[in-house]
């Protein structure tokens, strides 16, 4: 590991040059025998920064890790991604989705309730009334996926548990059809996406909702959610390897400190990969009762600043084109003041998605409701930054509701 060297108000650490990483703060850098100075110090952007570096015979760096903390202004890979792939044409428009995703959303929470009751009953799930619910789901996402992506950014704080599953499952739905998975996979992955937490319902209510850090001994409590959830799977009749396997492995790390078996590298599925990335995004973004939830480009730039160590690096950018800079149902301040969601994605100019407006922040009043293109040149709006509905006391599921359901 590096070690620190302070200055009169920093504390630096030296580290090697494998160890260096996009978004770290490099101050200095070090050959086999002298430490030399760079001109311009500043932050890695991408792996190319790294590599030049290496190949030009650097050894050790020295960076400054309370810089590192600001990445949140680094644009980094995020504006650079885009896709090669074209985006599949939606089969229906969103408002035709939109109410159907509305009721299967409404009826998947209710699955996941009764589900979760007959567990602590110690009743066995069945697996048919939960595979049924899925894979409507999944033909959903392959008429309109924006809709259930859209259904997803609405969170109820104190259901965060019935909710995480449900999210993970469609965003694992969205994500494996973005890969190019047959459609038989997919509702596997999400049928075994939607299972995956079930376990938290047999940890103690006073650990599960905890609000502060976990003592020692309540983390490994709280970690046993695994065994338990495939010990309730182990009893379950025609569960699919692919399921259980995301049950198993959504907390395995790829440099093995995860949990349970502190599986490495290849030793993780490629479905333990998906499902890992999917599981930290959704309780990055997810709002608590005790904690707000990330915006989506904040928790992007967490999953990169933890890969490769953690999280797959080709999996997390496939995942952050796949959902967008700004994901579907983001709400988002424009430049001229404008307030209004994500309604569409645009794949080749992921920073120009297009918006649906209700709001104007400086008039502080509802206004017509329009959908802007940010790509089309007429328009000079461009999103100034990922809001709260809170910031302007904004009935978000009301207008939401107003705009894509009624």
């Amino acid at each position: 590991m590096g070690t620190k060297h302070k200055t009169s108000s920093n504390a630096f650490n030296d580290i090697p040059i494998d160890e260096l990483k996009p978004g770290m703060y490099v101050v200095s850098i070090s050959t086999d025998n002298k430490k030399l100075s760079i001109k311009s110090e500043g932050y890695i952007l991408n792996d190319e920064g790294v590599n030049k570096l290496v190949k030009s015979g650097v050894k050790r760096v020295c960076v400054d890790p309370v810089k590192e903390k600001k990445t949140e202004q680094i644009d980094k890979v995020l504006p650079e991604l885009s896709s090669d792939k074209p985006k599949d044409e939606p089969k229906v428009s969103l408002e035709q989705e939109m109410k159907q995703a509305n009721k299967l959303y409404k009826n998947a929470k209710a699955l996941q309730h009764k589900m979760l009751a007959s567990i602590i009953e110690g009743k066995v799930i069945d697996v048919e009334e939960v595979q049924e619910i899925t894979n409507a789901m999944v033909d959903s996402i392959f008429r309109n996926q924006d809709a259930l992506s859209c259904m997803s950014r609405l969170r109820i704080k104190d259901e965060y548990l019935v909710e995480h599953s449900l999210n993970v499952s469609i965003l694992m739905t969205i994500f494996a059809k973005h890969l190019g998975f047959d459609k038989s996979t997919i509702e596997e992955l999400a049928l075994g996406a939607f299972l995956h937490d079930i376990g938290k319902v047999l940890v103690p209510d006073e650990i599960l909702n905890k609000p502060g850090k976990f003592t020692r001994v309540e983390y490994e409590v709280m970690q046993e959610h695994v065994l338990l959830g495939l010990r309730v799977l182990e009893e379950t009749p025609e569960i699919s390897e692919i399921a259980i396997s995301m049950v198993r492995e959504h907390h395995e790390r790829i440099d093995g400190t995860g949990y349970p078996h502190e599986l490495e590298g290849d030793e993780i599925s490629e479905y333990g990969l998906m499902i890992a990335i999917i599981d930290s995004y959704d309780a990055m973004t997810a709002e608590r009762v005790y904690k707000q939830g990330m915006h989506p480009i904040t928790a992007f730039k967490n999953l990169i600043m933890e890969s490769p160590a953690c999280y797959d690096e080709a999996l997390v950018e496939q995942f952050i084109q796949c959902l967008g800079v700004y994901p579907v149902g983001t709400l988002v301040c424009l430049n001229s003041g404008k307030i209004g969601l994500i309604s569409r994605l645009n794949k080749s100019k992921p920073l120009n998605p297009c918006v649906r407006i209700f709001y104007n922040a400086r008039l502080k009043q509802a206004v017509a409701m329009e959908e802007i293109d940010l790509s089309k040149s007429k328009y000079k709006d461009q999103i100034d930054r990922c809001i709260k509905p809170e910031e302007f006391s904004l009935n978000l599921v009301g207008f939401f509701k107003a705009a894509f359901i009624d």
